[in-house]
């Protein structure tokens, strides 16, 4: 009996029990096919109207500069769309200007995130967790597929025939997923065996203030990876306007100072700042409707 109790203290300590492996437990190892937090682009849609209003402000507020604009088709049936590049130090945006109708289920995407080899990444999303929506094809300048994780959150994957090169950021922005308590873990679980990321910090009384609702609290989960920074919001959904439209939350070194460009530039302040887990924030509109949340830590 002693032996056995033993051998089984053994197998624990090296983690061969299932109650002791981690929580990927049983999906198979992936490798990281991150390539870095610059090249993670969030997508925005606006109104070929108000493209070039759009990239103008970003610009303004943020600093950086713009690709080439140009008309392609971006999407694996017919359509055509004004496309440009927005480099900041405080994040990449990949913005459209659609001139036909958007094919579904285009728009629903969140972010674009680069990785080294494009069909290990549609095998690694899949084993972990996600639904591949629009399958493996190719773009003017690569693949792309979009793939939804646990709890509704789309997301592009895409690789280049020629790789990029992209500036590192100053700040890492966030990409700030709002999901509901019953699937807040199976995100965070999946997401994080497939881009070999960390739990920062996982907050279950986190100021209401952050989500609208100051008499409140709710858990507030941060992540980080290879390809940049995640929090994810496990609320009841029940948030007041503009909580949950912000996609991204961009880091900057004086907020009152990039409010005041933003403003400027035409923007709108719809949140004004309030202070919270060491740092302050607002929620603001951009020119064509983009929302984004912008920080700057106070310690």
């Amino acid at each position: 009996m002693r032996k056995l109790c033993s051998v089984v203290l053994t197998m624990l300590a090296a983690g061969l029990f299932a109650g002791a492996l981690p929580a990927s437990a049983g999906q198979p190892a992936s490798p990281d096919l991150s390539v870095g937090p610059q090249y993670d682009t969030t997508h925005v849609y606006v109104a070929p109207e108000d493209f070039d209003k759009f990239t103008d402000s970003l610009v303004a507020t943020f600093g950086g500069h713009k690709s080439p604009q140009g008309v392609f088709q971006v999407t694996p049936t017919p359509s055509q769309t004004m496309s440009q590049l927005v480099f900041t130090p405080a994040g990449t945006l990949s913005v459209f200007g659609f001139k036909t109708p958007i094919p579904y289920p285009f728009g629903d995407e969140r972010t674009g995130y680069l990785v080294t080899d494009m069909d290990a990444a549609v095998k690694s999303a899949k084993a972990h967790g996600a639904d591949v929506t629009v399958a493996t094809f190719p773009d003017p300048i690569g693949r792309d597929v979009i793939v939804e994780w646990p709890g509704g959150v789309h997301m592009q994957l895409y690789w280049h025939t020629k790789p990029p090169k992209y500036d590192a950021l100053e700040t890492v922005p966030e990409n700030r997923v709002y999901v509901s308590p019953e699937r807040a873990d199976a995100l965070v679980r999946n997401f994080l065996a497939f881009s070999h990321g960390k739990v920062v910090s996982d907050d279950r009384k986190a100021p209401g203030v952050e989500i609208g609702r100051p008499d409140d609290t709710y858990r507030r989960i941060r992540l980080t990876s290879g390809f940049g920074n995640m929090t994810v919001l496990v609320t009841d959904g029940h948030l007041p306007y503009p909580f949950g439209r912000e996609m991204t939350g961009y880091e900057v070194s004086d907020l009152a100072g990039t409010l005041q460009k933003a403003q400027a530039a035409g923007a709108t302040v719809l949140v004004p700042a309030f202070s919270s887990d060491k740092r302050e924030a607002a929620l603001v509109q951009f020119p064509g409707g983009y929302i984004a949340e912008i920080h700057a830590l106070t310690q």
